[in-house]
């Protein structure tokens, strides 16, 4: 996602209006939602995992769902940053 904002705030160094703004626009845009799908996915994942384990290997204290809620975290501010590229075009 970082390399998304990245590539979308570097073209903003060259001509604004220029048709090549839209284009690297477009390629931030598609990493910013790239990293928040596979935020979303790695949940998926994570959860798949989560449940084919023994009550007894998952250590005691252990925080569930802490990885969900940050994974969907990153990938709800992914979205709202890939919206705010597409705003300020």
């Amino acid at each position: 996602m970082a390399l998304g904002f990245f590539v979308d705030r570097a073209s903003l160094m060259g001509a604004a209006a220029s048709p090549d703004r839209k284009f690297a626009a477009g390629i931030g845009i598609a990493f910013l939602l790239l990293g928040a799908l596979l935020s979303v996915l790695s949940v998926v994942q994570y959860r798949r995992s989560v449940a084919s384990l023994r009550a007894v290997e998952i250590p005691p204290r252990y925080w569930l769902n802490l990885g969900v809620v940050t994974s969907l975290a990153v990938a709800l501010l992914g979205v709202l940053l890939a919206l705010y590229v597409v705003k300020t075009l």
